[in-house]
């Protein structure tokens, strides 16, 4: 039996119960679960910023819808959630297909793998536009070499409208490794909102939450990130053991800030002990504030063994901030190296170490990199431009499967 989740102000009668127009194009979004990440602040930007006389929204979560919900402000959003177990589930397909028949959306729009069968319950149901997003590989794979993951998508490829690719790099993936057609992907880069990410001087002597963790004048690296394996924060803390071991005379001190939380927490936690570094490493946790503590950091870093298109290097970016990030995806899309940030091997804290410490010792490089990073995100990287190309894909494929 499916679980309705629906938000509290839509319980409370916000909106005031109407049945939305005709005209408007209702997309059911269908995520693994609705949870912190940058392909979950996505949805949650296209919900919230596409027009709102055009469209209206529902969040079909596979497993559960969390408290990240509230991060979606449009009234009227219904939220639900199929409580799939651990697992192969094959009911969960039965649910969603009976709930896509009762909503009778124009599109559905899964993301990533965890979400392509759904495409066939939307078929089925006589949901017109079918669109898959692809925001990154499963961990899994990172390599996407999975045999079944790309027999799955073949084999679904039929039923699926369009593919989204957030990175050139997944974009040629589907191609020419999944041989999707060229003509049904398309790339839509993610965008960061520029308003509430940006330079912010009068953050620099602001305290942080954790009194006296940072000393005056000393160097804050910060990452944020799920604390999930693909993300690879243990290299991180090997290179700033490094970067601590080798430090010279007359260096700041350096702290660095993990922003996030999740499975690996307590090996990290442990890891950061045996190095040595615990009094100069604060895990974080998940912070609502991300912006505050960007704004009041010296330099990003971001470890990942694979990635999409990282929303949180955008929003450094956004933030006036260099990078220092693998060479992995798309993050080679974003980090322009010399000019924005310096790219390094995955899985080599040497390397790592070797670049941070060239920030640290030229903090004026930091910012000088951060500065044209903060142009490059305002040039290409916009939220308005995301949702542009998103609003377009929608149009297009109503009106031309709908006649409308």
């Amino acid at each position: 039996m499916i679980t309705l989740e629906v938000a509290e102000r839509l319980a409370s009668g916000e909106g005031g119960g109407r049945h939305p127009p005709s005209s408007q194009i209702h997309v059911a979004h269908v995520v693994y679960r609705l949870d912190v990440g940058g392909l979950e602040t996505v949805l949650a930007h296209l919900v919230d910023r596409l027009p709102q006389d055009r469209y209206r929204h529902t969040v079909i979560c596979l497993t559960r819808c969390t408290g990240f919900r509230h991060r979606i402000q449009r009234a009227g959003v219904a939220f639900h959630a199929l409580n799939k177990r651990a697992g192969q589930d094959w009911r969960v397909w039965w649910r969603l297909f009976r709930l896509l028949r009762r909503l009778r959306p124009q599109v559905v729009h899964g993301c990533n793998i965890a979400a392509l069968e759904a495409a066939l319950p939307a078929f089925l149901a006589g949901v017109p536009v079918r669109i898959q997003a692809e925001h990154g590989r499963d961990w899994h794979d990172l390599d996407g070499e999975n045999r079944t993951y790309i027999l799955l998508r073949r084999l679904l490829n039929p039923l699926v409208s369009r593919f989204v690719a957030v990175s050139r790099d997944l974009e040629r993936w589907l191609v020419q490794r999944v041989a999707i057609p060229a003509h049904k992907v398309c790339f839509i880069g993610n965008g960061v909102d520029l308003t509430r990410f940006r330079p912010r001087p009068e953050a620099v002597d602001a305290a942080l939450p954790w009194p006296g963790f940072l000393p005056p004048g000393a160097f804050l690296i910060i990452t944020v990130g799920r604390f999930w394996p693909v993300k690879d924060q243990a290299n991180l803390l090997r290179a700033f053991a490094r970067l601590l071991q080798n430090s010279r005379p007359g260096q700041p001190p350096c702290r660095l800030l993990l922003v996030g939380g999740g499975l690996l927490e307590g090996e990290l936690t442990a890891l950061a002990g045996e190095l040595q570094v615990r009094e100069s490493v604060r895990l974080a946790g998940y912070q609502e504030d991300v912006p505050g503590l960007l704004a009041r950091a010296h330099l990003f870093v971001l470890p990942s063994l694979a990635e999409g298109m990282p929303l949180t290097v955008l929003e450094a970016m956004a933030a006036g901030l260099a990078v220092v990030a693998t060479r992995v995806g798309g993050v080679p899309d974003l980090v322009v190296e010399g000019e924005t940030g310096t790219l390094v091997p995955p899985g080599d804290p040497d390397a790592l170490a070797v670049a941070m410490a060239g920030y640290v010792a030229d903090p004026a490089l930091a910012r000088r990199q951060g500065a044209r990073g903060r142009q490059r995100v305002e040039e290409l990287f916009s939220l308005e431009e995301m949702v542009a190309h998103y609003d377009r894909l929608y149009d297009e494929l109503v009106r031309g499967e709908t006649g409308r």
